[in-house]
């Protein structure tokens, strides 16, 4: 988040009130849009915000630990680059979403009042209706491989490696055991589980009764 500057601490301390909020907009592919509430064209650190109709935020929240914040909005888009046809088909789905509070007579000063994503879009007969979700759902992904016992390749894929064309058999499965791809397929180089790894049995077992050593069974 951009911090205060002097000046703008100023002003607001000032009582001004020629502030707007302006709405950035960057769809998953790159695609860029500014908007703004105001009534003419803004220029904020580097980037056009053009009046787009870009609606009424419904409510914004931010929490202070790892809880994500979420938000409404309600209204309509009128700018050409953001279509109903597009909405439809879902290529604003998840778009990055930037809402920056701009003082209109020094759009220099500006700050950014929250962060996150469109998570769900639904249209009805005054425009439409967007969910958002802050930047910290991002932490809530899971990231990287489940590990398990079992191989978590598809049979044939480019991790399993096994050509399926030289089986000559369409009814030929695998139900990823280690057992499997030593005596079936042949292709334990390329088994994609952990068949050492220990289970719930160990997990679950008491120390041993004899022979404790504080750590070692």
């Amino acid at each position: 988040m951009r911090a205060f500057s002097e000046d703008l601490r100023q002003r607001l301390q000032s009582g001004v009130t020629t502030t707007c909020l302006c709405w950035r907009l960057e769809r998953q592919d790159g695609v860029l849009v500014g908007l703004t509430e105001h009534d003419r064209q803004l220029a904020v650190d580097g980037e056009i915000y053009v009046p787009g109709g870009v609606g009424v935020a419904g409510s914004l929240s931010q929490s202070g630990g790892l809880k994500p914040g979420q938000g409404s909005v309600i209204g309509a888009l009128a700018h050409d680059s953001i279509s109903d046809a597009d909405l439809a088909n879902g290529l604003w789905d998840g778009a990055r979403v930037d809402v920056l509070r701009v003082d209109w007579e020094r759009p220099d000063l500006f700050w950014t009042v929250w962060s996150g994503r469109l998570s769900e879009i639904t249209h009805g007969a005054l425009g439409f209706e967007a969910e958002l979700v802050s930047a910290k759902a991002d932490l809530e992904r899971p990231v990287g491989r489940i590990y398990s016992r079992d191989c978590d390749a598809r049979l044939g894929d480019a991790r399993c490696g096994v050509d399926l064309q030289a089986l000559g058999d369409e009814s030929i499965r695998c139900d990823g055991r280690w057992e499997t791809c030593r005596t079936v397929f042949q292709n334990t180089d390329n088994f994609r589980g952990f068949p050492q790894m220990p289970g719930n049995d160990t997990l679950l077992a008491g120390p041993a009764v004899a022979g404790n050593t504080g750590g070692a069974r």
